[in-house]
């Protein structure tokens, strides 16, 4: 199958790519900076360095001819502390971002769309944006994963979390894969799930 992954070098993007690989997919991964095109690279993926807003985007898209394509774009900062700094890109991510995924990935002939959600109560700041894209998402008809806390390797809690529901990033890229051709409909991703 091939698979078009929109933050394919962020948290979840970086173990996704691999394990989609590893499973015989073909890969693109789109990545806004340049220096992370050879890790995509190195992983097996076919590198597409544009921003999510570039309106060269669609033409990537389809030029790439995804049968699903898959949206972890979230614009988290590095540390928790900035979080406050970046809800305006978090919620354009999630809202913008989304739309302009979901027009490529129709126009591209996509046959399945997954988005990135939260199995948590989002936070005040970020909340319509998450109900809108989830909301987008059905009706692509598409996937929505609602991912538990992560922790692992590139996350706010590299050692683990106590906060519930939580998920390893190396379980939320395994069952994004297990999920990547499901019906339609919201999937809850923690480790307990």
């Amino acid at each position: 199958m091939r698979v078009f992954v929109a933050g394919a070098t962020g948290a979840i993007g970086r173990p996704l790519v691999q394990v989609l690989v590893n499973a015989g997919h073909e890969v693109a991964g789109l990545t806004r900076r340049p220096e992370k095109a050879a890790q995509l690279t190195a992983a097996g993926a076919t590198p597409v360095v544009c921003d999510l807003f570039d309106p060269a985007l669609a033409a990537a898209v389809a030029d790439f001819a995804p049968d699903v394509v898959v949206h972890e774009v979230t614009d988290l900062p590095e540390h928790m502390s900035l979080f406050p700094l970046k809800v305006v890109s978090l919620n354009r991510a999630r809202t913008k971002g989304t739309d302009i995924l979901i027009a490529a990935a129709r126009a591209a002939g996509a046959q399945h769309f997954v988005a990135q959600s939260l199995a948590f109560k989002a936070p005040a700041p970020v909340r319509k944006a998450v109900e809108y894209l989830e909301a987008e998402t059905l009706a692509y008809p598409g996937v929505v994963l609602r991912y538990g806390y992560f922790y692992g390797p590139g996350t706010w809690y590299p050692e683990g979390t106590d906060k519930e529901p939580r998920l390893h990033v190396a379980h939320a890229a395994t069952r994004t894969v297990e999920l990547l051709t499901a019906d339609p409909g919201v999937y809850e991703v923690t480790d307990s799930a």
